[in-house]
């Protein structure tokens, strides 16, 4: 049986090693050259130790040297809260780590295509017996543009800590972290009313709030800034039209990434969807198991994202543990 793989990120490129396990002929498309940034946090939590090991990968992530993350600061307006991580979290760079599944998937056997497909005409062309994991990332919709939000990062030299800085204003969210070679990531969400406030100078837009201005005012940016949009937030959680499609990542909802779950989100539902897909089992088995694991996150993140869509980020936000907001946020066992 052939397994088809639309989608060579993290979530995809986790499936073709699971599904490898299982069968012999997995072909990969992915229409960019990797190794390439990417928009993204770029944190892990302690969680992507077990789901990297069941890969065979974690030794390989460990030799990147991956910056260690201990505690994490949350910043509403000028009040902070400062936590503990639980267990030791890590900042690695797409760059790296997307190059690391990727090339793992293709030494283990995966036919790799690099070329933009439409799923839909490939599955059409497909034989009957085929299935399909579907890691294609998030999607953008048309709204209001004072409704519609943008995501967008950049890398900064410069000194560097173990904590995980997350500043929410206006009706904004940055995140500051360090990764691998003394790296510092800034990665943020914005409405784009806001963003065209500033005329989507993301440099004014740090600048314009005092607490962030005053966090990288001693970093200096290596490259461009990157930015994605619009961005569709929540689960959809639905099987696509009863064919033997498994999605898997950001195809099953993107959830905000103040929580710190998308890349262990990508690489567990990647491995779920190519262990689903190579041992036939049903796709509603698969979505039913991903829920499980991720409708706690997903819960509290629609509650935080009202907060915050509502400007009450400053009133609201001074309440919440930064530790306890960790724990509450967990996924569960992305396993079989």
């Amino acid at each position: 049986m052939s397994i088809r793989i639309i989608g060579g990120g993290p979530a995809g490129s986790a499936a073709a090693i699971a599904a490898l396990r299982e069968t012999s002929s997995v072909h990969l498309y992915e229409k960019s050259r990797f190794p390439r940034h990417k928009v993204c946090g770029e944190f892990f939590s302690s969680e992507i130790a077990p789901l990297l090991e069941s890969l065979g990968l974690w030794q390989e992530f460990l030799e990147l040297r991956p910056a260690p993350l201990r505690k994490v600061v949350l910043h509403f307006g000028n009040r902070t809260s400062q936590s503990r991580l639980p267990d030791e979290a890590y900042g690695l760079s797409r760059y790296e780590f997307d190059r690391l599944l990727f090339e793992r998937a293709v030494q283990n056997g995966a036919t790799a295509m690099r070329q933009r497909v439409d799923p839909l005409d490939l599955w059409r062309n497909a034989s009957s017996s085929g299935r399909e994991v579907r890691a294609i990332g998030r999607q953008s919709r048309a709204s209001p543009s004072s409704e519609r939000l943008f995501g967008f990062k950049a890398h900064f030299e410069g000194a560097v800590n173990d904590a995980v800085d997350l500043f929410f204003f206006r009706r904004c969210y940055v995140g500051v972290s360090a990764i691998e070679n003394g790296i510092t990531n800034i990665c943020g969400i914005a409405p784009e009313a806001d963003l065209r406030s500033y005329d989507f100078q993301i440099d004014d837009l740090l600048a314009g709030w005092p607490p962030l201005a005053r966090r990288v005012e001693s970093l200096s940016r290596t490259f461009r800034w990157i930015t994605v949009g619009p961005l569709v937030l929540g689960g959809r959680w639905k099987q696509l039209s009863g064919r033997s499609i498994y999605p898997a990542g950001d195809a099953l909802g993107f959830v905000d990434p103040f929580l710190g779950l998308g890349l262990i989100t990508a690489v567990g539902t990647g491995r779920l969807a190519g262990l689903a897909a190579s041992r036939q089992r049903p796709v509603e088995e698969h979505l039913s198991q991903c829920r499980r694991a991720l409708r706690p996150a997903a819960s509290v993140a629609t509650i935080l994202r009202l907060i915050l869509g509502a400007g009450l980020a400053s009133s609201f936000g001074p309440l919440i543990s930064g530790r306890l907001l960790f724990q509450m946020t967990r996924p569960g066992l992305f396993a079989y």
